[in-house]
């Protein structure tokens, strides 16, 4: 039996915690912030609990340890981590230990398809675990989701989709996926990664322990990431909106054994639905995980996550969108290019990123309103482009929006930064702009035309 700490005790840190201890392993935990629950969960696993910020604290929550699982998002200047790594404890993450316990799997291990990228991850998981059940087949979408890989391994399904985000890559010794979808690369979590070069080599991780007979699916024409892939011993299949092994031609979807899903049918058809759509396709098809068949069925009646460049309303002519998740620059440049003319509420706690890559698409912007602390940025950012009005508050954020929007321009919430200087997370602040806008229209002589549902 081996010691183990975990620290940061949000939803895969419990999870974490109650798996090791349940395979009889000693577990310490900790946190920077102790509370009630966090007491709770060392009482019900007999583990002692301390926080590495306070006096002795790293001493006590690492003594003893022989591996130190930090929660996902916890950076690698925190102390517990530069301390772990000097007294030679291993820092591993929870997909990795995960995945070693599921080889050791007495029945055999599952097939595993890992999806990274700077965005579109939820979204592109999503649709894999679709396309398995969509040809009856039971998976489970795990890792950077609600469900964390390790607490699902109990579960009885055919596959596992593991959505790796790069803090879960960062800490990966094993970790392996027969099957890979790398779907971008952008700017994204400087202030924790240093540097892009360090945040692109960490997600490419992702390949770090592949075999030759694995498939690794990647966006055709992305010089980096294809540096990356075509690096290892693997195959590597492309996919693109017009190029690649997995594209458009005409109106369907198409590999290289022909055409596989009709676009008109598809659930929702702007650029990146396309391009996640071809790359999920191409991680089942090319493991022959799925009866092709079903593909055009599934993408057709697919279901996709809330404040995803989800319709709101249409309203005094203007169709209205929460886009509340596109928390970098590069994932809101991406909601943008799916409309003709926008007005834009951006803003939010950026991530050390530059803001400047959302005004690269002038003809689109009608207008900004700037939101958050990091006002100040978007207005230089939009400088010379377009209008852009200050909002201290989401509410007077969408009583600009509104009159600012003329009909025939969408307005969306397309933030390009982190919410966490006014709201606790994107779905909250998602949810209070869907809230406001509705309230706004319902005490105002605008008038309601549709609700719910509906594409750009």
């Amino acid at each position: 039996m081996r010691t183990v700490t975990v620290y940061g005790l949000g939803v895969a840190g419990v999870a974490t915690a109650r798996a090791f201890a349940a395979r009889g392993h000693g577990v310490r935990l900790g946190d920077d912030a102790l509370t009630d629950s966090m007491s709770a969960l060392a009482d019900e696993i007999d583990s002692p609990l301390h926080s590495a910020l306070d006096a002795h604290g790293i001493d006590a929550v690492l003594r003893g340890s022989d591996v130190l699982v930090p929660a996902p998002g916890i950076a690698p200047t925190h102390p517990v981590i530069t301390e772990a790594l000097r007294r030679g404890v291993a820092v591993r993450s929870e997909i990795d230990i995960a995945y070693e316990w599921e080889q050791a799997r007495k029945a055999g291990p599952r097939p595993i398809i890992a999806v990274t990228g700077t965005d579109g991850k939820t979204t592109t998981t999503m649709l894999v675990g679709a396309l398995l059940r969509g040809s009856g087949k039971t998976c489970a979408e795990v890792g950077n989701t609600d469900v964390p890989f390790i607490a699902a391994l109990e579960d009885d399904v055919d596959a596992f989709v593991v959505e790796c985000s790069s803090f879960r890559l960062a800490y990966t010794t094993a970790f392996r996926a027969e099957t890979s979808i790398w779907l971008n690369i952008a700017p994204d979590h400087l202030d924790w990664h240093g540097s892009f070069e360090n945040y692109a080599a960490t997600k490419a991780r992702i390949w770090s322990h592949v075999r030759s007979g694995d498939v690794a699916v990647v966006p055709h024409g992305d010089a980096l990431i294809g540096t990356y892939a075509n690096s290892h011993d693997h195959r590597v299949r492309t996919f693109g909106f017009d190029s690649g092994d997995y594209r458009t031609d005409a109106s369907a979807l198409v590999g290289p054994s022909g055409a596989f899903a009709n676009i008109a049918s598809m659930w929702r058809a702007m650029p990146h639905d396309i391009t996640n759509s071809l790359a999920a396709s191409a991680a089942v098809i090319e493991r022959g995980l799925v009866d092709v068949g079903t593909i055009d069925t599934t993408l057709a009646t697919f279901q996709p996550a809330s404040h995803r460049i989800e319709h709101v309303g249409n309203f005094a002519g203007c169709s209205w969108y929460d886009d509340s998740k596109a928390t970098s620059p590069h994932a809101a440049l991406t909601a943008v290019r799916a409309f003709d003319k926008v007005v834009l509420i951006a803003g939010g706690k950026n991530k050390d990123l530059d803001l400047s890559e959302l005004a690269t698409e002038p003809q689109r912007m009608h207008a900004v309103v700037a939101i958050g602390v990091a006002q100040d940025d978007i207005v230089r950012a939009f400088s010379g482009v377009c209008d852009v009005v200050r909002a201290d508050s989401m509410a007077t954020a969408v009583s600009a929006a509104a009159t600012l929007a003329t009909p025939g321009v969408a307005v969306l919430l397309s933030p390009g930064c982190t919410s966490y200087d006014w709201y606790a997370n994107y779905k909250e602040r998602g949810d209070d702009f869907v809230r406001l806008v509705r309230r706004h229209f319902s005490s105002s002589t605008d008038q309601l035309i549709t609700s719910g549902g509906g594409n750009p």
